[in-house]
């Protein structure tokens, strides 16, 4: 009989660099792999398990929902995507608008990108859409055409046209790139793969500035900072705070479903631009099935019953002040919001140890060694996305192997 390894290398596509480690078993916090050694996951699947693995009201949803009814087609009501969208409107957003179910962050974002394009086509014939250096927007070819990074697009061409790319915070740099026709700007409130780079408060307030000046659409890419990963349900009130921001779009992903495949996009009422999608111009067969919106019902009453936006804040908090008191050579800089937690290396002082490797992979990979799953976000950066509700304990657990791991390496 063939191992797992004999099938992977046979049948599975090798487009992934991955570790060499088979997880088998989570609960909260913690996975196990095949050969029983215990790993304490800050990684969360990329920001996909807010509430660690396997959380038990979730379980609960999912068998419950899977005994009734799993998939309906969207030719007809369902009542679980409806209440999912009360949710995600009134408890999350807190601005009235509508909600489109999908299955990832790409396809939510493809329908941001339809979004604009419709409602440049309404206004004028607009169609060009503004995004930033840094970003990540999803693998499809509209999102990957949005992610302004060279090293997503090549081999790709000829990418879809009417995308301009402007650096991220810089807004000079936008005014001017903005023509009679654009139509949106995208941006992420946190970029998540590129390191945890939040925008600043001056740059947001710009662009809905732009926004309503140029009647231009703001559309926010919240698939990995949104749902208490930055302290807020919606990830742009972790940057500034109230209602001074009202975005026309938002996409969502990752932490709604808890590894469930779900993602959704939401579209402000302001101008009836909930209306530019009607019947006919985007579907998708098995976005909002029954099964996926009882699993994000779950998720969001979790988070929210739980006070889990504040366990995030605090707990970040916490761990970047700890962090910082290390003054630690291999360290550049910690970026934290919530427990969206960036640790940039000093890429110079890692790389005598590192064998060629890029900073950020050598050191997840002696981590991993260590006992200890993170992430790594672009070259020289980690990212620590723990479930929302650890405790103060597996907070220091988490610190004291990256530590040592850290001096190991000094």
């Amino acid at each position: 009989m063939r191992t797992s390894d004999q099938l992977m290398q046979e049948f599975v596509l090798p487009n992934y660099g991955r570790y060499n480690v088979w997880p088998v078993r989570g609960e909260g916090p913690y996975v196990w792999d095949r050969d029983g050694k215990k790993y304490l996951d800050f990684a969360g699947g990329v920001a996909v398990c807010p509430l660690g693995h396997c959380p038990p009201t979730v379980v609960k949803a999912l068998t419950e929902q899977a005994n009734t009814l799993i998939h309906v087609s969207n030719w007809y009501c369902i009542d679980k995507q409806a209440e999912l969208a009360r949710i995600l409107v009134e408890e999350c957003v807190g601005i009235a608008g509508k909600c489109f179910f999908c299955n990832s962050g790409a396809e939510a974002n493809e329908g941001l990108l339809k979004l604009a394009r419709k409602y440049g086509q309404q206004t004028g014939g607009r169609y060009e859409i503004i995004t930033f250096t840094g970003s990540f927007h999803g693998r499809t070819f509209g999102a990957m055409t949005a992610t302004a990074q060279e090293k997503i697009h090549g081999g790709f061409g000829p990418l879809p046209p009417g995308f301009v790319y402007s650096p991220f915070n810089d807004i000079a740099a936008l005014e001017a790139a903005i023509t009679d026709k654009t139509v949106a700007i995208l941006l992420e409130p946190i970029q998540g793969e590129s390191g945890v780079n939040a925008v600043t408060p001056e740059f947001l307030r710009a662009a809905q500035r732009l926004c309503r000046e140029k009647d231009l659409l703001l559309l926010l890419d919240e698939v990995q900072c949104g749902f208490g990963r930055a302290g807020e349900m919606a990830g742009w009130r972790s940057i500034i705070p109230g209602d001074e921001i009202q975005p026309d779009g938002i996409s969502w992903a990752k932490a709604i479903g808890s590894g469930f495949p779900l993602g959704s996009f939401w579209v402000n009422d302001r101008r009836d631009l909930s209306k530019t999608l009607g019947p006919g111009t985007h579907g998708t067969t098995y976005g909002g099935s029954p099964l996926a919106c009882a699993v994000g019902i779950a998720t969001l009453h979790t988070i929210l019953d739980e006070h889990l936006c504040d366990n995030a804040k605090t707990r970040g908090a916490a761990i970047a002040a700890a962090a910082c008191t290390w003054n630690h050579v291999l360290i550049k800089e910690v970026r934290q919001l919530g427990l969206f937690i960036g640790f940039e290396l000093n890429a110079e002082a890692i790389a005598a140890k590192s064998g060629g490797k890029l900073p950020s992979i050598f050191l997840a990979q002696q981590l991993l060694d260590a006992g200890m799953m993170v992430t790594p976000a672009g070259p020289n950066v980690v990212r620590w996305l723990s479930p929302l509700n650890i405790t103060a304990a597996h907070a220091d657990e988490g610190l004291a192997i990256f530590k040592s791991v850290l001096d190991q390496l000094a």
